[in-house]
């Protein structure tokens, strides 16, 4: 019951600072582009690929702080399922290069975040 309870927590703040930084974004760069989504995946991938290496390997951390972290903020802060809509409206808009560099973008730079944040603890 602990751990639900650190999830519902992570949760609640990951999803009011995935609308800080995704609402920063698109005030700087416009909504042309869903670069406020895109932003908030990368820096969570990023994020879970650091904590993720550190939890694991190098801290000794309680499960429910884990989870809090993990599952429940990093689960709310990155936004798939909002990427997911957004690249369907781009389609449906008729925008096809925009929704297929939004997939492209999104899937291998997260990727390469995640992958990123990983090395960095193992270099430390």
């Amino acid at each position: 019951m602990n751990q639900i309870i650190a999830i519902a927590a992570g949760g609640a703040i990951g999803a009011v600072m995935r609308y800080f930084v995704s609402t920063g974004i698109y005030s700087l760069l416009g909504r042309s582009f869903p670069y406020g989504t895109l932003a908030v995946n990368i820096l969570g991938s990023l994020v879970m690929g650091v904590l993720y290496e550190m939890f694991l390997q190098r801290l000794v951390i309680s499960p429910e702080l884990r989870a809090l972290i993990l599952v429940g903020f990093l689960g709310a802060f990155t936004t798939f399922s909002t990427f997911s809509i957004e690249t369907i409206l781009l389609i449906e808009q008729g925008d096809l290069i925009k929704a297929i560099s939004n997939m492209f973008l999104s899937v291998v730079l997260c990727v390469l975040a995640a992958w990123f944040g990983l090395l960095l603890v193992r270099q430390l």
